[in-house]
């Protein structure tokens, strides 16, 4: 547990005492400041080097994993300075950098991680690096298996007039196959949100359903779907509908279908538009409308280079794909969105793989074969684990990859001991991997491998400054839960003495008046408290709450997080604004007992 319940005072300051000069009025070119010799006197490859200076982090946060902070005790005024004064933070390594950090754009840490012990440093391409825009591209998703269900599963036309509502499902939630539910839990299993289809079950159905078991649910595969990236929330949210839609229309829906079958369907057309081509040819079309533009990404790449560290990159994607995405974030843009695929994003990684087939990549006993691709056709030359073969025949393509391969090297397929070996990595804790996949990218990588991981959460962005803004009434909800407690124990203490002690009938009709007043009382605080809790819960989403809680707990996707991410942050490219050598160190660890013995 790490939120404790009263206000804790902190500050962690790493600064020199002579701190840099803010962005100001400075404009500053990222390739020239980069390029500054002073920054890293390291070599490209030799013994890391300790940054200039260090980062100054000061934060509140009334959430998870964070320390809240007294409105006495803390400097706040420059929450969201940054972006207020239409400023961008500064890359760490220009000569502005070093600055204090918004808090939405700050990275958070479950477990020690010093930076100088990471020799590699890994990025998935999918919503890491390439950030997509979901008003259009999940619009596109959506669509694209609606048309799957329609023409190829033999859904009803009636489908086709659907419409998709991106911010209704968030990640995090589990769907109930077999019923037809989506469920949102904390981090002991426990339903606290659900939903059959779009309508709203009573608590009488949740604890009937979920809740009167002699044995617990597991709420895995195959009775359950986890919806854990934001790719499946255009999946989740077809669901739902699907659901509404075979209760109030069951003849439309093909005979035998229930509502594991349908969910089966969703998938078996998500993957008929992944396999055609259909998404892919769209955003290759215009990566512009479905890509968001992060200008941050080659800083941040170079920054890690020139610091000495190895950079690859490990995407599902294939070459095709990965090549267009990466040309789009790492080259020019141009005004139709369009840049030229002439490789250059290649000088800013050591290896790159593509079609890795996470998490089996993870596994080193995965017999996949590591093939290496030739950039400009695409071709796929065997190798022996990463060793170039002779080819047989036409030799003209190897030579052109000699050529090409002085510096990056593209791969296809293989596992995580071709990728260790590729990089001379000697232990897997020298690797930090950034991914969005709560189970493809951080579990796996985590609990096989051991690597050092970082979790990218968009959501995060608008969470957090939503939980500084409403800091105040979440302390007042813990106050009306404190009062109703304190109502409750004067009603149990009362009841007892009306029960086992011997009281005369004055005092008993004066003690159960007072009895009736307090429950009165209790009542009035209960509604106010879950009125309140409520409102609060529906300012972060008006169906699901609060991404990290339900309730007072945290939620499973938190639990997730805390147990397998040791960084967490809402962009990669939050990474630019520390230094590459930084020792990120967790907040203390509360339990309940010590909340109101430790000094706060």
């Amino acid at each position: 547990m790490r939120v404790p319940r009263k206000p804790v005072a902190f500050c962690l300051s790493l600064f020199p005492p002579l701190l840099p000069r803010g962005c100001g009025s400075r404009a500053w070119s990222g390739s020239r400041c980069l390029s500054r010799p002073a920054r890293f006197p390291g070599r490209r490859r030799g013994i890391l080097t300790l940054g200039a200076c260090q980062l100054h982090a000061s934060y509140s946060m009334d959430g998870i994993r964070a320390t809240a902070v007294d409105d006495r005790t803390l400097d706040c005024s420059w929450m969201g300075s940054f972006e207020n004064n239409g400023l961008k933070p500064c890359i760490w390594s220009s000569p502005e950098g070093g600055q204090k950090i918004d808090i939405a754009k700050q990275i958070f840490c479950n477990r020690s991680l010093n930076m100088r012990n990471i020799v590699a440093v890994g990025f998935d391409m999918d919503y890491t690096l390439a950030q997509y825009k979901p008003d259009t591209f999940e619009s596109l998703a959506y669509e694209g298996t609606i048309k799957k269900l329609v023409y190829d599963l033999g859904y009803p036309k009636e489908l086709l007039e659907w419409s998709f509502d991106w911010k209704y499902m968030v990640r995090g939630l589990v769907l109930d196959k077999k019923r037809g539910n989506i469920l949102k839990m904390d981090r002991h299993k426990y339903v606290k949100v659900a939903y059959h289809g779009f309508r709203e079950l009573t608590k009488e159905e949740k604890v009937s359903t979920y809740g009167n078991t002699l044995i617990r649910d597991s709420f895995d595969e195959p009775d359950y779907a986890l919806i854990d990236t934001l790719f499946s929330l255009a999946e989740a949210y077809l669901f739902a509908q699907l659901v509404d839609f075979k209760d109030k229309n069951p003849g439309k829906i093909p005979d035998g279908t229930n509502y594991a079958r349908m969910y089966k369907d969703v998938r078996a057309a998500v993957d008929l538009c992944h396999r055609d081509g259909t998404l892919k040819q769209m955003v290759a079309k215009d990566p512009k409308r479905y890509i968001n533009e992060d200008t941050t990404i080659v800083p941040l790449l170079k920054m890690l280079r020139d610091s000495g560290r190895a950079t690859f990159l490990a995407t599902n994607s294939l070459w095709d794909y990965t090549n267009i995405v990466m040309t789009y974030l790492c080259g020019p843009h141009k005004s139709g969105g369009n840049s030229s695929c002439n490789f250059d994003w290649l000088q800013y990684f050591d290896v790159v793989i593509t079609g890795s087939a996470k998490p089996g990549f993870f596994h080193e006993d995965n017999r996949a074969n590591l093939f290496e691709v030739e950039p400009e056709s695409g071709m796929l030359l065997n190798t022996d684990n990463g060793t170039p073969m002779p080819q047989v025949g036409d030799t003209s393509p190897r030579l052109m990859l000699q050529q090409s391969n002085k510096g990056c090297r593209v791969f296809q397929g293989g596992n995580v001991g071709h990728l260790h070996k590729l990089l001379s990595i000697e232990s897997s804790s020298q690797v930090l991997y950034v991914g969005d996949h709560i189970y493809g990218d951080i579990l796996r990588s985590k609990k096989v491998l051991g690597w050092r991981t970082m979790l990218v959460v968009p959501e995060l962005e608008r969470e957090v400054k939503l939980l500084w803004e409403l800091r105040d009434s979440r302390k007042q909800l813990r106050l009306m839960r404190n009062e109703r407690d304190h109502i409750e124990d004067k009603i149990h203490h009362l009841k007892w003495s009306l029960k086992f002690e011997n009281v005369n009938p004055d005092e008993k009709q004066e003690l159960s008046s007072e009895v009736e007043e307090l429950e009165s009382q209790r009542d009035q605080v209960r509604l106010s408290h879950q009125l309140a809790q409520r409102d609060c819960h529906h300012k972060f989403h008006k169906v699901w709450g609060q991404l990290m809680k339900t309730g007072y707990q945290n939620s499973r996707f938190a639990h997730q997080v805390e147990r397998f991410a040791c960084l967490y942050t809402s962009q990669v490219s939050n990474l630019s604004l520390y230094s590459p050598d930084k020792y990120y160190r967790p907040s203390e660890d509360f339990m309940p007992h010590e909340f109101d013995i430790l000094p706060l």
